[in-house]
């Protein structure tokens, strides 16, 4: 095995460097599951709801939602939230404000997630006065 293959970790600046051309947008996913069953989280939801709906007004949310099952069949409470936020600490301190979380009936962890590579496309139509995200 070479050298370059016994590598486990690249430091940051590194991986910044190699990507200068890109995008190198920070974000950062709050991944959150249940503590003690589906009832608490059913308890949170609504108030949770209205936190998540807030943090897109805020501008703060950039995308939300719940994490289906591997056999994509149901949802056991699992979700990821990706906020903006100038540190990992600041987006952790947003988690800790969500009703979820406050309550203890959801845990979370927060990982930094740079975006590099992706698209967007929006279409509008002006005689509907319709969109499409795709």
């Amino acid at each position: 095995m070479s050298e370059e293959e016994m590598i486990t970790s690249v430091p940051a600046a590194g991986v910044m460097e190699a990507s200068q051309a890109m995008l190198q947008k920070q974000l950062y996913a709050i991944f959150t599951k249940p503590v003690n069953g589906m009832g608490p989280v059913f308890a949170q939801l609504e108030e949770h709801l209205k936190f998540q709906v807030g943090l897109e007004r805020e501008g703060v949310m950039f995308a939300a939602g719940p994490m289906w099952s591997d056999d994509e069949q149901s949802w056991e409470g699992e979700g990821m939230v990706v906020v903006r936020a100038a540190s990992r600490q600041e987006a952790i301190s947003i988690a800790e404000r969500d009703p979820m979380h406050a309550s203890g009936a959801r845990s979370f962890h927060v990982r930094p997630w740079l975006i590099n590579e992706g698209t967007i496309t929006v279409r509008l139509d002006y005689s509907s006065q319709t969109f499409t995200l795709a």
